[in-house]
């Protein structure tokens, strides 16, 4: 079993070389019951001195050892290769599995059953059936996968049954290729609300800046075809002895950083609902959104981590190369697990390094150390926006009386105090209203009630 870059071919007796020992394991029930039968007449027949009892236990006998034996002797080449449509799909959506089989030998195939191989959470095993197969034919079934749990999961190897008219043997042949489908965060569409220091994107609002200050100081290149010749830097080009022409103006990108908190001591409870399944589908979410407005993403964890090919400034966005990044980002996401840490030091001291600009933050539970810590990761940014979960308020039922805060409001007037737009998060809230309460929270709009009111703008 190939991918469809090209299918492999497999012998039909391909496999255990155990001769007569491989053949009767195949035996069905079937055959079995008719082997003993034969046998049990056999000696019946000897014992009594009937001829016509031991003629029929032999071929009872016989019958499944010559149909064990012509099977296995049978030489079926089959080519088989598998396509995911598509092969990375969100939490919770449904991709199609095409399975085509070819026979590539010059005699026709008998009765064929296929079975792939799934992972429990995928669904059930399939199987299918496949009556005779012409020479040069070609067989296609297809079947639907579907997990809430985002990861990586193995398809494959498909087996291949063969089994004789009679019923009276099966063997099973494997090809020893397999796919693998991704499952990724679920990705919600969210409003482009105006968020500080993310003003400076690829929009209207973009910089520009030449490579250096003045005119004496522009640093010039080669001439290339196609330049516009009213570029040319005359001086340059009297000094090296060839057409040099000014560099053009270099736009500078906004940065944003998703920092999402994977520390195990965070989360509470697990599932597809649960808090840290929340973060984790909330970073993806504005990762992608950051990406198609244009600005230079990278993705940080508590670890101090990064997505594995991120260049200094994170992956550019509003370019042919920003579907592929967030590919890798999602692909990151898919498999992304509590980490063994118990502190934010390390994503500081990342952040410290420098990458002003938009910071997102997913954080779990905060302790009085930790909630420090973050604080001080305001300093180095343009803008920051905290998501804070109470992982507690989501294991617990919705009738059951709240707990205590147990400085949880300290913690996060802390965040606040050091410039933070904080905004928490209710178990199964929407990200689509958190960011635009996000917006609101930093504007200040706020009603007479003590909660955020009024519209984002777009």
């Amino acid at each position: 079993m190939t991918s469809p870059a090209g299918p492999e071919p497999a012998d039909a007796d391909r496999g255990d070389k155990g001769g007569v020992r491989t053949a009767l394991a195949g035996l069905t029930t079937r055959g079995r019951s008719f082997l003993a039968a034969g046998v049990a007449a056999a000696v019946c027949a000897y014992v009594l001195g009937q001829s016509d009892l031991l003629r029929v236990g032999l071929l009872l006998a016989v019958l499944p050892l010559v149909c064990a034996t012509v099977l296995y002797r049978t030489r079926y080449r089959v080519a088989g290769s598998r396509r995911l449509s598509p092969a990375r799909v969100p939490a919770g959506a449904e991709a199609r599995v095409h399975l085509r089989m070819d026979n590539v030998s010059r005699l026709p195939t008998g009765l064929l059953m296929l079975q792939d191989r799934v992972p429990y959470v995928l669904g059930p095993r399939p199987r299918f059936v496949l009556d005779r197969v012409e020479p040069g034919g070609r067989r296609e079934v297809s079947y639907r996968v579907r997990s809430d749990l985002r990861g990586r999961y193995p398809l494959g190897p498909l087996q291949l049954r063969l089994t004789d008219p009679f019923g009276m043997c099966e063997l099973t042949r494997s090809f020893s290729t397999y796919d693998t489908l991704t499952v990724i965060p679920r990705v919600e569409p969210l409003p482009p609300v105006r968020l500080a220091g993310e003003a400076t994107g690829y929009g209207d609002g973009r910089l520009r800046s030449l490579a250096l200050a003045g005119e004496d100081d522009v640093i010039p290149r080669g001439y290339r075809y196609g330049d516009d010749l009213r570029r040319v830097h005359w001086r340059s080009t009297a000094r090296y002895g060839e057409l040099m022409v000014r560099r053009e103006e270099q736009p500078q990108r906004s940065r944003c950083t998703v920092l999402l908190d994977t520390r195990g001591a965070a989360f509470e409870g697990s599932g597809p609902d649960s808090a840290f399944e929340w973060a984790v589908a909330g970073a993806a979410s504005v990762l992608v959104h950051m990406l198609e407005r244009g600005f230079s993403v990278r993705l940080l964890t508590d670890t101090g981590s990064s997505v594995p090919g991120e260049g200094a400034d994170g992956f550019a966005g509003a370019s042919q190369m920003s579907a592929d990044a967030a590919g890798l980002m999602m692909d990151t996401l898919a498999v992304i697990d509590h980490s063994d840490g118990t502190g934010l030091s390390r994503a500081y001291d990342v952040l410290r390094g420098g990458h002003e600009g938009l910071l997102v933050a997913f954080f779990g539970d905060l302790d009085e150390p930790q909630a420090t810590v973050a604080a001080r990761m305001r300093q180095r940014t343009g803008g920051a926006v905290a998501f804070v979960l109470d992982s507690g308020d989501w294991v617990r039922e919705p009738t059951d009386v709240p707990g205590p805060l147990d400085g949880k409001e300290e913690r996060l007037r802390m965040l606040r105090e050091a410039g933070w737009t904080v905004v928490r998060v209710p178990r199964g809230a929407s990200l689509h209203d958190l960011w635009r309460q996000a917006e609101r929270e930093r504007t200040g709009v706020v009603t007479a009630s003590g909660t955020t009111g009024g519209e984002g703008r777009s």
